[in-house]
């Protein structure tokens, strides 16, 4: 009988981690900052990307855009308004520029040009209370943070045209209650303004979400009472982030694994997220620096430097911020020491690469060689739209005109380059060694691949399986 019920159990455990998965998580991701008709903002588009990343990286659908015009922004808040539809957690951020009319507060496209409160009203900006209404209503959790609370860039404008009447126009944003099941975070106080942060950086409210609300463990209004004390205390009592919750239960957007196996039964429509796993602070840096590191932009790598300034990508970031300062970095010049200087201008097109003759058995030496340099892709032997891009950056790590094809200039100095793990000899002699080890060279990363699946519940159904096994031998 003890057997039965352990075993009922572990089925209720497997059953709860599959439930887990099936959480549907959307998150609308927006930061203006180009706007053409007031003041530019540098932050905002730095901030959504960085945000975008973190939200990703805890299992959320992103629907994600920077310098939208009126007409971007209605088309990704459509797509998102569907994708939200009974979601169980639905997330919605923008920063950029945010105004308070007549009591109620709008986001600013970046080709808004008003000029009257009734530019506002017949739809020059975007309503916040109509637009979180249409597009999240039926979500079951609903969390909102507006790094909007800036000056309000149309407000002289929007008086002097309004002689004849009265109308409300104020600084930052205007209070806004939550419904049930949502959390509405500002950047500050109702009718205050927030901090755009240093250029080149995330701004200090969006800086502490992205430290605080995917930690493990930890429950959303927790994290943002850590949110208010960050930005309180970075800006030295200056900016106090302000919020209105109605959240009917404890919601986790990054649940611990303990809490989980503890808390099987949500507490909280939508609460219980994908299990963490193991070093899971250390995916959101991951998931951060990848939609960084092939930026050309030195904001955008400043702004993952200031998010963690003891990352452990923190050399990389800051050779790439040489090289886009100063040209190739001084080890990209030793790497380049001997080259034929015609490498570094003469083009490389599909025919000087058809020119060179490489064999599938060469072509395979190409991509290990690659992959060996740092620059992953799969070794085939065919040169897909993978390998394509993955040329494409070693080329422009290297300062070779970057084309994704090689000529016999840029094969040859991949040749040379001195690679981390000795790759296959590409001559013809070498084949029947390759195909002989071929099998022991597929079989190894297998598991790897098949990480798409969840651990836990791989743990609890080979428990299941083996004490299953066992009782079928009595």
């Amino acid at each position: 009988m003890r057997t039965l019920t352990l075993l009922v159990s572990l089925m209720c455990m497997a059953l709860s981690v599959s439930a887990a998965k099936a959480d549907r998580r959307v998150a609308f991701v927006v930061g203006n900052g180009t706007y053409k008709n007031v003041a530019q903002l540098p932050n905002p588009p730095i901030d959504a990307k960085a945000m975008a990343a973190t939200l990703r990286n805890v299992g959320f659908e992103v629907i994600e855009g920077s310098n939208l015009s009126r007409d971007q922004m209605t088309e990704k808040l459509l797509d998102f308004g569907r994708k939200a539809q009974g979601s169980d957690v639905a997330v919605f951020y923008y920063a950029g520029h945010g105004i308070a009319v007549g009591g109620s507060n709008y986001l600013l496209p970046v080709d808004a040009d008003i000029k009257s409160e009734m530019d506002v009203k017949l739809g020059a900006a975007i309503n916040i209370d109509l637009t979180l209404d249409q597009t999240m209503g039926d979500a079951k959790v609903k969390l909102v943070f507006l790094d909007a609370c800036r000056d309000n860039p149309f407000a002289a404008k929007i008086k002097s045209n309004s002689a004849t009447r009265s109308v409300n126009v104020q600084s930052g944003l205007a209070e806004m209650k939550s419904g049930e099941g949502t959390l509405i975070a500002f950047a500050t106080g109702p009718g205050q303004t927030a901090l755009d942060g240093q250029e080149g950086n995330n701004s200090p409210f969006t800086r502490a979400l992205i430290d605080n609300i995917t930690k493990p463990g930890i429950e959303i209004q927790q994290a943002m009472t850590s949110v208010r004390a960050q930005v309180n205390e970075e800006t030295h009592k200056g900016q106090l982030p302000w919020g209105h919750t109605n959240l009917i239960g404890a919601v986790y957007l990054n649940q611990a694994p303990t809490t989980q196996v503890a808390n099987a039964a949500p507490t909280a429509a939508g609460s219980v997220p994908p299990a963490a796993t193991a070093g899971s602070s250390d995916g959101v840096e991951l998931e951060y620096w990848r939609s960084v590191k092939e930026s050309n932009k030195p904001e955008e790598l400043n702004a993952y430097l200031s998010a963690y300034p003891n990352g452990q990508f923190k050399a990389l970031a800051l050779a790439r911020l040489a090289a886009i300062k100063s040209g190739p970095s001084t080890t990209t010049r030793n790497l380049n020491a001997g080259v034929d200087p015609a490498t570094f201008t003469d083009d490389a097109t599909q025919l000087t690469e058809d020119q060179i003759g490489l064999d599938k058995g060469q072509r395979r030496d190409v991509q290990r060689r690659l992959t060996g340099l740092g620059f992953d892709t799969k070794v085939s032997g065919a040169f897909n739209d993978d390998t394509r891009i993955v040329l494409k950056r070693w080329q422009a790590a290297r300062g070779y005109p970057s084309s994704g094809y090689l000529n016999k200039l840029q094969h040859k100095a991949l040749l040379s380059e001195i690679v981390a793990t000795t790759p296959t000899a590409s001559d013809d002699s070498a084949k029947p060694a390759r195909r002989a080890s071929a099998p022991a060279q597929s079989s190894a990363p297998a598991p790897h691949r098949s990480g798409g699946g969840d651990p836990g519940a791989a743990f609890v159904g080979g428990v299941v399986g083996g004490m299953m096994g066992g009782m079928f031998r009595r």
